[in-house]
């Protein structure tokens, strides 16, 4: 892949605004809470020279909500934002220092619902180094980055399973060396293959791990 591969791919998708992914496609029992809560993430694909990367957060152990998390920088959407691709360059902005400047969108993904009532939309950017990175103390504890091919590999798409409140529930998980991601971010990586690689959700993906496993 490459970026000008990825900007003709972005360019030509056709995106049925009916469909909606989320945590409910490895659960499908799982209904959508009402009245939606909207946000946006980027997921931002850096132009390295030998490869692209893809960059991640690792979200502070004390944030009330998803704390260590490894998660896309964005966040809810602001009254003053004038779309969600404004919205997850702002948060970009305030979570990592990424200056929107070196930040080209091509394009995004469908809706990603998630089971706390959030409807995210992933935003998809290629960005240009050289760049600074000045992590929010208060948000992100870690940046990094994870080779796009590696997470392109369906070899490396995992399936797991954990009780929440009596109830199993499903996820996607992408173990990289030291690094866990899970759940909704790991989700949204999922989507990403399905447009760049493959086509769509797979059904018969019913493989369970019994490897590490987050904390509830």
């Amino acid at each position: 892949m490459t970026p000008d591969w990825l900007i003709d791919r972005f360019d030509a998708l056709d995106c049925d605004p009916e469909v909606l992914r989320g945590d409910h496609d490895l659960n499908p029992g799982m209904g959508i809470l009402p009245d939606l809560t909207p946000a946006a993430v980027l997921i931002p694909l850096v132009e390295r020279e030998t490869e692209l990367t893809t960059l991640f957060t690792q979200r502070t152990s004390h944030l009330k909500h998803h704390a260590g998390q490894i998660s896309f920088p964005g966040g809810h959407s602001d009254p003053e934002d004038t779309s969600a691709e404004d919205t997850a360059l702002r948060e970009t902005e305030e979570e990592v220092g990424l200056h929107r400047s070196r930040i080209r969108v091509i394009g995004r993904l469908a809706p990603y619902i998630t089971r706390t009532g959030f409807s995210v939309i992933p935003v998809v950017g290629l960005v240009t180094p050289p760049f600074d990175i000045e992590p929010d103390p208060h948000e992100v504890e870690d940046v990094f980055e994870v080779p796009l091919n590696f997470l392109m590999d369906p070899a490396n798409h995992q399936r797991h399973k954990r009780e929440v409140n009596g109830t199993r529930r499903d996820f996607y998980a992408m173990p990289y060396q030291e690094r866990f991601i899970w759940g909704a971010t790991a989700g949204m990586v999922k989507n990403l293959y399905d447009v760049l690689v493959g086509d769509g959700p797979d059904p018969n993906f019913r493989r369970d791990f019994q490897g590490a496993r987050p904390a509830p």
